[in-house]
């Protein structure tokens, strides 16, 4: 009788953990896609991005006694962004990533004078920029993953429309421009397919104020660049 009963309880043990796994491998089963991914050096594909940027402005010293404007400004501007994707594999941790780029901005610097007044220099153009990048990859979870990236950007002004909103002078500014650029991504990857919405930090570190004589370089004395964008990499 013991015997018996030692035999039914390992049978019931047995059975309670056949169904346990059954019910783990139907219930918590995900399909892994592009399983094989990281195999390959080297990836490619297209973006499509939407920056903010504006000017950081530093007065000059003689902006309070010879200028008439009490506040000279940058309001932030949308801007639009495509290019392409290069990602090359280094290890189960770190890529080496750029992404070429032609990018349409408009940035402006507003003068708001004493008794309401306000004039508004433009500057639209069209800037090629190729970033180099050092991507750092979390764990993947079966189909996703999370990404920080950071490096240097070198752009190049090609193409510039200037518009004065009242202005009588020209704001003057050079035709490159270098960034550091940080920012933080999410990978998600499909059948066919990786979609990796980004979010990147971009702070210019050379002064692409170009002095000069007109009126709407008064009282300013070093003029950088500032951009937040958000990326929707292809890949």
């Amino acid at each position: 009788m013991f015997s018996l009963h030692r035999a039914k309880i390992v049978g019931l043990l047995a059975l309670l953990l056949a169904v346990q796994e059954v019910s783990a491998q139907g219930i918590g089963y995900r399909r892994r896609h592009l399983e094989f991914y990281d195999d390959k050096p080297i990836h490619y594909g297209i973006l499509f991005a939407v920056p903010f940027t504006r000017f950081n402005i530093k007065h000059n010293e003689d902006f309070v006694p010879k200028d008439s404007a009490f506040v000279i400004e940058s309001p932030t501007n949308a801007a639009f962004r495509m290019g392409f994707v290069v990602n090359a594999f280094l290890n189960d941790r770190f890529d080496l990533r750029t992404t070429p780029s032609v990018s349409l901005y408009e940035r402006h610097v507003k003068y708001r004078y004493p008794g309401g007044t306000d004039l508004i220099e433009k500057r639209e153009s069209t800037w090629i920029e190729v970033p180099l990048l050092l991507k750092y990859k979390s764990v993947r979870r079966v189909n996703s993953r999370m990404y920080m990236l950071a490096g240097v950007t070198f752009g190049v002004e090609t193409n510039v429309k200037r518009n004065r909103g009242g202005g009588t002078g020209r704001l003057d500014t050079k035709s490159n421009d270098f960034s550091i650029d940080y920012g933080v991504g999410y990978e998600q990857f499909f059948e066919f397919f990786k979609f990796a919405p980004e979010l990147r930090f971009s702070h210019g570190i050379a002064n692409v104020f170009q002095p000069s004589k007109n009126s709407a370089g008064m009282g300013i004395g070093k003029l950088t660049t500032h951009t937040v964008t958000l990326y929707l990499n292809f890949e």
